[in-house]
Parts: C-alpha cells; structure tokens; sequence
C-alpha cells in the first residue's frame, strides 16, 4: 500500500526552486506585512482559520489553531526585531489568556505554547505564567493511568489518542520545570512512550490514531483517520511524530526519544528527496498524488533543523532546507496583500472531507516562520 506518486512536471519543479537559495530576509519582510494585513480582518474574539472563495475564514478562540496567529506574530517579531510586530503579537496573545474559552479536549499546547509561551519567553512577564499553569493542569487531567495516555478527542467510545498529540506535551514537560511539578512531565514521558509502543509500524511511519480500552489499556484499534487509507502514511502525522520525538528528546535528553525521531526522519528522507513538499498523504492514489500539503512541509522542515542541531546530521539539515526553498519559492508563497495575510498557499487540512483542500492554513504559516527562525 505504502507506495509514493511522483509527477514529472512537480518534480521539475522541485528542482526548480532547489536552485534557489532560502531569502530569511524578504521572508521576513513579508511576514511584517502580511500580519498586519491579517489582523484588520479580526475580532477580539476571532482568529484566522483558512482562506478560501476569496474571503478570510476566522474561527472562534477555542479552534485549536486559535494561538497560531499570535505566534505568527511572535516569530515575525523575533526574525524582524520590529516593535510594531511586538506590539501585535501582545495584542493577539492577549485574547487568548483565558483558558476557559480554549480548546475542550487535548490541543492546549498546541493554543498556549504558540501564545502565551512565547509572550514569556519573549517578554518575560509574569502575567503569562497563569494562563501556562492553567493550561497544563486541564491537560494533565486527561492522563489515564490505565492506558498511559492523555486522551485526544472527546469520543464516547473508548479513549482515543492521535499522533497530534505529542505536539502538546510540551506544554507539559516546559510547566513542570516552570512550576516544580514533576507529575507533569512523567505525564509526558508515558504517554510519549506509549505512543512509541503502539502508533509506528516496522517502517516507522505511523498511524494517525489508537484507540484504546479505557477498562484496561488494550488497543482496540487502529486507523488513520485523514489519511487515505488505515495502513496509510498520512503526510502531516509524520511531521507530528517526527518533531513531538524531537522536541522530546530535547526536553528530556532520554536517548530512546532521538533513536525514535532519527528512524522516522530516515523514513521520510527518501521520500521527500525528489518532493520536499509531499502529498497530502504519501500513499495517496493518483487522482489526489497533485494535492500537496505546504503544512505537514513546514512541520517537517523545523523539526529537520532542530534535529540536525541536535544531532550534527547534515542530511537532516539540508532536508530543512530544502523544504524552506521549495516554501519560499513562487508557488507556494503567497504575494503580498494576497491571501488576507496568510503566507503560505496549497496547505490541506482533510482531504477526504473536502474540507480545507489547498488553501493557507495558520498552521502552516506558524512552523514555516519557526523553522526560519532555527534555519536563520
């Protein structure tokens, strides 16, 4: 099943724009000019989802993409050194400080770490210290012993975890240092164990989700649920897998998780070298192989780069690389004024819902800024 599609006239593309060196500074540059553009389309109870049929689409703040924008802001800011950009980006952070209005199930990291997280860090207020706790408590929550996992959607029948979901636990492992709470980070170390034990297949690509017996912790089964098929290689899930072990390995210097992110990074490297910017799912058949994802492409190329400076692999770095090059080029990113402000074009969201089908994705927009700040 797990066969990969290439066309020639993408591939010559590719090539194309490999020859291109990665411009951090006009980038940069447009970044500054698309988040101002952005946030005249916004309410103090809005943020970006998507843009499609021409208009802006906003969601409301508890979407899980919710502290995206925010960090958008944050990486234009910390790649500028503009005030201006700080100044939005404490005005976008600031509508999202109350927990209570965020995400109901596990996507918490996934809205505090890209806002209120980076506020701190940048700023070093301690204002933005009680949303982090808050945060991390409510996620902690959802850890069940019996299944060493934190529970993903919301789901009646059994207790599902999704590959996503390593994204969130630092959240976790970054409050425990913060707070002394040491509960939290072996909350994390479980869960990312278990999702070791049963989301990766021989090859070690992955499934999107396990669903386990909340009664005693057996996997009942296994799917990959916006992906072609089950036995699948779902593009995005492997970015999810590849960075969440990455960042792990650097938040807990434990050998085993950057055994686990090298084996999926040499999983994903011979299928990227003719396509740095993959397919919605790697094993998508021919009449959807044209869909790509710039998301799951600006996923992989931060985590690329921050393996390599955690491991001094070039090959992780120039995969990096050349997946900004192939970002930064014409096709994928967006002109200026263009898009309400988003940078990034031909992102998917689920393809087999028809549901954000090549079109900017806040997202993306996050992790390309992020893997240019780790490239920069």
């Amino acid at each position: 099943m797990r066969q990969v599609f290439i066309s020639i006239a993408m591939l010559m593309a590719v090539l194309s724009c490999s020859r291109k060196a990665v411009d951090v500074q006009a980038i940069t540059s447009l970044a500054q000019e698309q988040c101002l553009i952005m946030e005249q389309g916004l309410t103090e109870s809005t943020m970006p989802r998507t843009f499609q049929d021409g208009k802006l689409v906003t969601s409301d703040l508890s979407w899980w993409c919710s502290g995206f924008y925010p960090g958008v802001c944050w990486y234009t800011y910390k790649l500028s050194g503009d005030p201006a950009m700080k100044d939005l980006a404490l005005r976008q952070t600031a509508k999202i400080l109350d927990v209570e209005k965020l995400n109901a199930e596990h996507d918490l990291g996934f809205q505090v770490m890209s806002s209120a997280g980076m506020a701190f860090n940048e700023t070093g207020d301690s204002l933005y210290l009680k949303t982090i706790y808050a945060a991390a408590d409510k996620l902690a929550r959802r850890f069940s012993p019996v299944t060493g996992t934190i529970k993903s959607w919301n789901w009646e029948e059994g207790y599902p975890v999704i590959i996503d979901n390593m994204m969130n636990l630092e959240l976790l492992t970054w409050a425990s240092r913060q707070f002394d709470r040491p509960d939290w980070y072996e909350i994390a170390l479980s869960h990312a164990r278990t999702t070791m034990a049963n989301h990766f297949r021989e090859d070690y690509s992955s499934y999107h989700l396990v669903n386990y017996n909340p009664a005693d912790g057996t996997v009942l089964r296994r799917q990959t649920v916006q992906g072609f098929a089950d036995d699948s290689s779902w593009a995005r899930g492997q970015a999810w897998g590849l960075y969440g072990f990455t960042m792990m390995y650097r938040e807990t210097h434990l050998p085993e998780f950057l055994e686990q992110a090298e084996h999926i990074a040499d999983y994903l490297l011979p299928l990227l070298k003719g396509r740095p910017v993959p397919a919605w799912d790697f094993c998508a058949p021919p009449e959807s192989i044209a869909q790509d994802d710039a998301s799951a492409a600006a996923i992989m190329a931060s985590a690329f780069l921050e393996l390599s400076s955690l491991t001094g692999k070039k090959a992780y770095f120039r995969q990096g690389e050349a997946i900004l090059q192939a970002l930064g080029s014409p096709h994928y990113l967006c002109l200026p004024g263009e898009c309400s402000g988003f940078l990034l074009k031909h992102c998917t969201g689920h393809y087999k819902n028809h549901s954000e089908v090549d079109v900017p994705l806040s997202y993306a927009d996050y992790y390309f800024l992020e893997a240019l700040s780790r490239y920069k």
